[in-house]
């Protein structure tokens, strides 16, 4: 009798794998679930862009999300709706963004590496009151900070911007220089007693060590601090009183009059445009942030 010889399958050829029962079901499901979610997320911005293009009568009237009859003209009219084309508005917010995120990236950056590597006295007394300040809501500290840049001369002068940019050049963003610090302790120490060992002082470290290190840390804080100024409303309206000097979220409130009717289209119309800059800044810096992600900061 011949022993039969087993028949091995040829390792190179793929096996097919047998799904779970009911996997493509579920996976059919959760789909479903994923683009209702993006549709509810999504259906202000679609209803923005709809509205933009309505007529008067047909916003009042029509409650659907794309027009009957598309009005490209309020664009035109919303641009040129007031004494002032609104494009200052729009100089003046680029201007203060980035003034702003200017300031945060230089004073939070330094006042996070005095915190996360020098040694001085009461270092944690100093830290935990700045983390304190984070529970204060913005609105408390209006009126206070008020009177002080009225006491200064900043409110009302020649540049009336000056409240809403000085403090961002003083680490007053405490959530900022928190997380910074808390990127920089993530930098192991030795690459600092490498530097030491090679000659460099404090200074040192920090310009060629902890500077390029901490570029994930700083695009955070850049992105999120153009959008937080760029759609900021309460400062804006308290510390700006003439026209030419509106920024965008200012000069919106402009085209409601009391009775709440007059130049709805428009208004939608510039409230898109003014989504662009935020998106354009988030897209030029996101590669950079996705890769600080990925890389904690640290290659090589």
């Amino acid at each position: 009798m011949v022993a039969q010889t087993p028949v091995i399958p040829d390792a190179g050829r793929p096996v097919a794998r047998r799904r779970p029962p009911g996997g493509g079901g579920r996976q059919a499901v959760r789909l479903l679930i994923l683009v209702a979610i993006l549709a509810v997320v999504l259906y202000p911005l679609f209803w923005m862009i709809g509205t933009s293009l309505k007529s008067q009568e047909e916003i009042v009237n029509n409650i659907g999300l794309l027009p009957r009859e598309f009005t490209p003209g309020n664009f035109a009219e919303g641009w040129t709706n007031f004494d002032v084309s609104f494009g200052r508005f729009f100089v003046n917010s680029a201007m203060v963004s980035l003034l702003t995120v200017l300031g945060n990236a230089v004073s939070c950056l330094l006042a996070a590496y005095a915190f996360a590597r020098l040694r001085f006295r009461l270092r944690g007394v100093w830290f935990a009151i700045m983390i304190g300040t984070l529970l204060l809501p913005q609105h408390v500290l209006t009126v206070p900070q008020y009177i002080l840049f009225r006491k200064l001369d900043m409110v009302g002068g020649d540049w009336p911007y000056l409240p809403l940019v000085v403090p961002q050049f003083l680490a007053t963003e405490a959530f900022f220089v928190f997380l910074m610090v808390q990127f920089m302790r993530g930098i192991p120490r030795e690459l600092d007693e490498a530097a030491k060992i090679d000659g460099a002082s404090a200074y040192g470290i920090f310009r060629y060590v902890i500077v390029p290190l901490s570029r994930p840390a700083l695009v955070t804080t850049a992105i999120f601090s153009f959008i937080w100024t760029w759609n900021e409303f309460f400062r804006q309206l308290v510390y700006i009183s003439d026209l030419d000097d509106y920024t965008v979220p200012v000069a919106l409130t402009l085209f409601i009059d009391s009775t709440s009717q007059s130049a709805v289209g428009p208004m939608f119309a510039m409230s898109l445009l003014s989504l662009l800059p935020v998106f354009l800044f988030f897209v030029a810096f996101q590669r950079m942030l996705v890769e600080g992600i990925n890389t904690s900061g640290l290659k090589g």
